[in-house]
């Protein structure tokens, strides 16, 4: 289930995004529908549709999202005062873009639940 999305594209520099961080497997930028101060999107640049799809094989690159995310947090100065990350799943997961991805949060207290609206699932 490896197409070609819009982080794809990102990732061949075919279109533009604010990038704040890359190194051989990873790349993170800003969100262009920020919901936080600090919103970026931390993604492997090897293609993974879902987190259902994370193998033994590849998920070094999911540990490495959160290496990365902590490193951000140290050098844009919000490490202590915190963030959120958040990977979502599939459609009722809120997923849009299917190449898995960490959503960095931070600039703002965020409060729990994150959603009031929320409808419980019986399980």
């Amino acid at each position: 289930m490896s197409q070609e999305t819009i982080f794809t594209k990102i990732i061949n520099r075919e279109i533009p995004a604010d990038i704040i961080y890359e190194d051989e497997h990873t790349l993170a930028f800003k969100d262009i529908n920020p919901q936080a101060p600090f919103h970026a999107l931390i993604i492997p640049k090897k293609a993974i549709a879902t987190i259902n799809d994370v193998t033994p094989e590849n998920s070094h690159l999911v540990g490495n999202l959160y290496v990365v995310a902590a490193k951000l947090a140290k050098q844009l100065n919000f490490a202590d005062d915190g963030y959120r990350v958040v990977m979502n799943c599939n459609e009722h997961g809120g997923q849009t873009v299917y190449h898995i991805h960490l959503h960095m949060l931070a600039g703002k207290e965020m409060g729990w639940p994150p959603y009031q609206n929320t409808k419980k699932v019986a399980l």
